[in-house]
Order: C-alpha cells, then structure tokens, then sequence
C-alpha cells in the first residue's frame, strides 16, 4: 500500500466518493473473508492440527494491519516475566529475514544474525533485550522444539501470533490502537482487518494501546465486550525513554527539549509518531512519511537531505533506523526515539498473565 491509500483505509468513517472508490478493494475482500473463515473452521474442526510445546505460549498479535505495538509490548513482557523469574524464549516469522540464515537471530547474549538474515523486528529486539534467546522461522513449533533443546525455557513469546495457528498458544493477548480501532470495519484489502471481528473470541486480553486517558476508551470497550464478555480488558501508553544515535550511543531527551527537529517514518501512524516528539518538548518542523515497513534506499536518503535544511536533527523509529543503518548515513543528523509500553494497570495486567504458569 502507498502512503495516502493507508491512511484512507484507517479512517473510521469515509465520505461516499471514498467508498465507491474502494468498492474494487471491497469486491476482492469477499473472496479473502471466505478464505480466512474456512481456514479457521478446518482447525476449529481438528482437520488442520494445532501442535502443542511442552512450556506455555503467550501469543501477541492483533487482527488488524499496521502498527498496534506488538514489538514494544513483547519487549516489555519478556522483561516484566523475567523480573517475575520467568525466563522466556521469543518465536518470531521474522518479517522480509533473508531465507536460509539459521533460526537462532540472538541466545540472550550475543546477536548472531544481521537485520538483513533475521527480519528488522527480531534484530531490534534482540539489540535491546538482554537474557532473552530469540528464534525466526515460519515452523514456529519447530524453532519452540529447538529452544527447548538449548535453553532453561519456562515460557514461549509469540510474536504476531494471533493468526499463527499452527502452535497451540496457552494465552491469547490481542493489540488494539485505541485511536483507530477497526478503522470501517472491512476486511483486506477493502480494509484493515485481517480476520473477521468474530474471530476475537479466540482472545484472552485485549490490550487498547495509545490509550493516554483509558476513560476515552469506554466506547471501543463496549463494542469489544459485546463480541467477547468474558476477556480481560486492559490499556496502555507510550513512554519516551531517550534517543539512540546510529552508532547505538544512547541519549537523555531533556539534551533536546526545544530542538528543531524533522520526523521520518515509515509506519501506520506517523501522525502519533510526530505526537510523541512533540511530547518530549521537540519542535516538529516538519514530516517526511514513507509507506509502511518501507525499506529505504540511497535515493530515499538524497530526498531527505533536500527537505531537512534548518533543523538540528532528524528523529525516526526504532524500527526505521534498523533499515536506515544499512545506508551511509553520515550526511544526515539521525537519531531515533525509544519508547517503551506502560500498561496502566500493570499489577492486575500480570496477575493474569502469571496464571499460565501456575
């Protein structure tokens, strides 16, 4: 998708010349719900099979595209097990990982593929975490078995696992933006769900994310309870924790309060992205957007260069400076921002989390 089609496709509500526009994307999304529901009735049915690990899976996804914060939220649950002497083992596809790397991107020490063999995700995670063994591979009960061959596991992550099933998951934890929720409610491509809002009986929690006053969410809350009564609703936020300069040295944010600065992304919501910067007292002179999981090219970078003269910095994701490292990047004043999911009810959040492994 091209930048302006996704943010048509997010709104909630769209004017008639929209829709008649898209009424192409509506016609190609019946033949794709078909599909989407007979698969989940073949396993419903026990004519796929469903493989079980011998530890718990907590699987973290969501049932929409674009970014709901899958990659923060399994960052900080692998840290908030750990502190609750639980070591984990993180099962990841790994997203565009170039085929034939081996499965085992870090063992908790040392990262051992590079962003190019592992997919951006797995090696940004693996960069941060520490003590957490992380493996790729589309066969995610065989990367499990694997694991559980070289590490002490009490515990599997999935990442993006709401759709994987395939593996047995003892936990079913789904990620929704607060601010889009299902955007129209159609499915791919006429929309942004991947499966039918039906299928979220299959959660355990919904987790509603850039959720800065959870009393906003009432409505969202009750369309969700009316699907599924009996799951576990809890919300969150994002916390900037600092900014990281290409060469990984980290940064306070008070150094930049004040400072002009241009925001690169290439991500579903770059108007939140922006939000943030501003919310860390960085003046926002400008965005450059990029459609998202884009992957930049040395043309990309002459572009920039030619749109950021009179700022101090450029200021891009996480997830952006994973692809923009593999470019020379000395021309360009690139640092990213960090942030880390705060889960408002955090205690109560774990309470039911901890359950599995009892």
């Amino acid at each position: 998708m091209n930048h302006r089609l996704d943010q048509i496709l997010y709104q909630k509500e769209k004017l008639l010349g929209k829709r008649i526009l898209l009424f192409p994307l509506y016609l190609l999304s019946l033949p794709y719900g078909w599909a989407v529901r007979a698969r989940t009735f073949l396993y419903t049915l026990g004519l796929l099979k469903t493989k079980r690990l011998s530890r718990p899976v907590i699987s973290v996804g969501n049932i929409t595209v674009g970014g709901t914060g899958k990659t923060p939220l399994v960052m900080a649950l692998s840290e908030g097990l750990m502190e609750r002497g639980i070591p984990t083992v993180l099962l990841s596809r790994g997203y565009r990982g170039k085929k034939g790397s081996g499965p085992l991107v870090t063992d908790g020490q040392n990262v051992l593929l590079s962003p190019k063999e592992s997919g951006d995700e797995p090696f940004l995670m693996a960069s941060v975490l520490k003590g957490v063994p992380i493996l790729i591979g589309k066969d995610r009960f065989k990367s499990g078995t694997i694991a559980l061959q070289k590490f002490p596991v009490r515990g599997f992550l999935l990442d993006d696992g709401f759709q994987h099933l395939p593996l047995h998951r003892d936990l079913n934890i789904v990620l929704i933006d607060s601010q889009i929720g299902f955007g129209d409610g159609h499915l791919l491509p006429r929309g942004i769900l991947r499966e039918p809002l039906s299928h979220l009986k299959r959660a355990d929690i919904f987790l509603l994310t850039k959720a800065e006053d959870p009393e906003a969410c009432r409505s969202l809350e009750s369309t969700l309870r009316v699907i599924h009564p009996s799951a576990s609703i809890f919300h969150s936020h994002y916390e900037p924790a600092g900014l990281t300069r290409p060469d990984g040295k980290f940064e306070s944010l008070h150094l930049f309060k004040g400072t002009k600065v241009f925001a690169l992304s290439g991500i579903a919501n770059p108007v939140y992205f922006s939000s943030l910067l501003r919310k860390c007292g960085m003046e926002v002179a400008g965005e450059i957007i990029f459609p998202d999981h884009h992957l930049y090219t040395d043309q990309d970078l002459t572009s920039i260069l030619l749109k950021v003269k009179k700022v101090n910095w450029i200021v891009t994701t996480e997830k952006d400076m994973v692809k923009l490292k593999r470019l020379p990047l000395d021309p360009l004043p690139l640092l990213s921002l960090r942030i880390e999911m705060k889960i408002w009810e955090e205690e109560e959040f774990y309470k039911r989390v901890m359950e599995v492994f009892r």
